[in-house]
């Protein structure tokens, strides 16, 4: 939607602006769709105003519908009701991009572990450097 409309679409200046902004798009969350967040979450959450979910299409009048259709079904604020990643590659609005042979299904959750370690500047230099390399192998023995 960002690529169609040429500017961000939840331009917050923190995480608790953002969420309001999203919440004013896509409305403010029943309690079932609360379910999955702790009980502060949810706290918070129910001291916000009230938001009603607007039209995508009113919104947003020069995007095709069938874009519309598809971020309307990511834009869901309970991750259980959202679009699966399989589901928007197969969605219509995608179908000259969507290659099932080439859109491979990673069985195991991914891990983002290492975001939790603090690392000094000369082990990102490091990290940056080898990820280089391994996008051009050419320079490895230089």
């Amino acid at each position: 939607m960002e690529l169609m409309d040429r500017k961000p679409l939840f331009p917050g200046r923190d995480h608790v602006h953002q969420l309001r902004l999203l919440m004013e798009l896509i409305g403010t969350p029943s309690e079932a769709e609360l379910e999955f967040l702790s009980e502060n979450a949810k706290k918070y959450i129910r001291q916000l105003p009230l938001y009603r979910r607007q039209s995508f299409t009113e919104k947003f009048p020069q995007v095709h519908p069938a874009a519309i259709d598809l971020v309307e079904k990511m834009l869901t604020f309970d991750p259980r009701r959202r679009l699966t990643v399989e589901d928007a590659l197969a969605h219509p609005y995608l179908t000259s991009l969507h290659d099932i042979s080439d859109e491979p299904i990673c069985m195991t959750p991914f891990s983002f572990d290492f975001e939790q370690h603090a690392l000094t500047e000369e082990q990102m230099k490091e990290l940056i450097y080898r990820e280089a390399l391994a996008f051009n192998p050419e320079y490895m023995h230089m």
